[in-house]
């Protein structure tokens, strides 16, 4: 594969990963990190995804933590991946329409299988996780405030960098119009 090819290869996955990764906030995956990962990748080539990939792996591990605090929030994320699972298991094997389906039948498991694979997918994705936030960060406060330590210093440096540009396009109007005439 020539140079070009890879790098335009590269920039497609980072683009559908991100973008699958938006659509996995609000739809069953897991969307912070299909977003931190296609931030990896195109990360690659921009500066601004360069910058951007940091506070976002940060923020899916702060909601890691979260999601394994207490008990009711770990056997509630436990079971939503379960749900997940037992619907891609529905969707693979692809019973029948039932008598009571109020729709019509072309509504019934749509999708297909590649759907039901993709809620399996999803499942261990969302097990993992669980299974590794709950090692890395349940009764750990030291750390739950080491993470917190990292956010508030890439908040910090996001400011500052935010700052030094607001700075340099002010430098940039005040160059082209000195009088301020413009």
């Amino acid at each position: 594969m020539t140079g070009a090819a890879k790098r335009l290869a590269l920039e497609i996955l980072g683009w559908v990963m991100l973008l699958a990764g938006v659509a996995a906030l609000v739809l069953p995956g897991p969307g912070l990190l299909l977003i931190a990962g296609g931030l990896a990748v195109l990360s690659q080539q921009y500066t601004w995804a360069e910058r951007l990939l940091d506070p976002v792996l940060l923020r899916a591990l702060r909601a890691a933590a979260e999601g394994v605090e207490t008990w009711p929030r770990i056997v509630m994320s436990t079971l939503g991946g379960l749900v997940l699972g037992g619907l891609g298991v529905l969707w693979v094997v692809g019973p029948d329409v039932p008598s009571w389906w109020p729709v019509a039948d072309k509504w019934w498991l749509f999708g297909g299988p590649w759907t039901g694979v993709t809620l399996l997918i999803s499942c261990v994705i969302a097990l993992t996780l669980i299974v590794y936030s709950y090692r890395r960060f349940h009764g750990k406060p030291e750390a739950v405030a080491a993470l917190e330590g990292r956010i508030d210093e890439a908040d910090d440096d996001a400011q500052e960098q935010r700052a030094r540009m607001r700075h340099r396009g002010e430098e940039r109007r005040n160059h082209d119009d000195p009088d301020g005439k413009a």
